[in-house]
């Protein structure tokens, strides 16, 4: 997809401020600082449309970034951040479940890890509750230029192994300081929109992970 447009629209506290348009959604789900600002900036070849709040995991919006007249990118608050009371991180749940679990236009959930660690219990937690409620999910592994690349095999392997990922599916690695792995995430995305087709239709989890289906090096 070819970017000629890409602006902020709004962080939305609750579903009255939610864009109305029927724009298919791509969501962005991810531990604070995975790097979900930076794969949107490099997604749209814009250096900071999407910014990094200045208190990580203080933010409790839904951010709506409209790209062209296509698609809205929709980061989600981080989780799994400490300084946070288990009482915010309660409520946090539960609005961003409303959203994952009732959104007519959300197609697809990218959900980012850390490619240089393990994923998280809250990675993992995160990754089984959207399988358990069949909503469409792509594991990106973040942060692919902060390690050699002979580590990458190894490194994505743990990722899959450790989310209990289907065999044959891979994460889909990435790095925005080399641009690695955009050309393959459009096409993921273009076909998560139906974009150029005239009857969009839904995917299913399944559609989307045979999609990145591949091989490990």
């Amino acid at each position: 997809m070819k970017v000629n447009q890409a602006e902020f629209v709004i962080s939305a506290v609750g579903p009255s401020q939610y864009p109305e348009d029927a724009l298919p959604e791509i969501a962005l789900a991810g531990r604070s600082n995975v790097g979900k600002s930076s794969l949107i900036n490099c997604l749209i070849s814009r250096k900071n449309l999407a910014r990094t709040s200045s208190q990580p995991g203080k933010t409790q919006t839904l951010n709506y970034y409209k790209v062209n007249q296509d698609l809205y990118f929709v980061d989600l608050p981080g989780y799994g951040y400490a300084k946070v009371s288990k009482t915010k991180r309660e409520q946090w749940g539960k609005f961003i479940e409303s959203y994952l679990m009732h959104r007519e236009t959300l197609r697809l959930v990218m959900q980012l890890v850390d490619l240089r660690h393990p994923p998280s219990k809250d990675d993992q937690a995160m990754y089984e509750w959207l399988r358990h409620h069949d909503v469409p999910v792509l594991v990106v592994a973040t942060k692919a230029d902060k390690i050699p690349k002979s580590q990458w095999p190894k490194h994505l392997k743990i990722v899959r192994e450790t989310l209990g990922m289907d065999k044959g599916v891979q994460p889909l690695m990435f790095s925005s300081e080399l641009t690695l792995g955009k050309d393959e995430l459009w096409s993921i995305l273009e076909q998560a929109i139906a974009y150029g087709q005239e009857d969009p239709a839904e995917p299913s989890t399944e559609t989307i992970e045979e999609k990145n289906e591949q091989e490990p090096s």
